[in-house]
């Protein structure tokens, strides 16, 4: 499936009402169980996206401590 920039917005939307319904850009209308359930489909599609753009988004991240000494 081929997701889109308004299909991520969408579920931002969704994410940030509390709704648990999306309705895609391709008609279908999907009810997440849990806000769980949305972030994760978030993330696909933003991986998605980015994939499509031939860029890439850092799975990983270090973090660095200082004690301030």
């Amino acid at each position: 499936m081929s997701y889109t920039e308004a299909d991520l917005a969408r579920v931002d939307q969704a994410i940030s009402s509390g709704a648990s319904e999306v309705e895609y850009s391709d008609g279908r209308r999907v009810r997440y169980r849990s806000v769980a359930d949305l972030r994760a489909i978030r993330h696909i599609i933003a991986m998605n996206l980015a994939a499509q753009a031939g860029t890439r988004t850092p799975r990983f991240v270090n973090p660095t401590f200082d004690r301030g000494v």
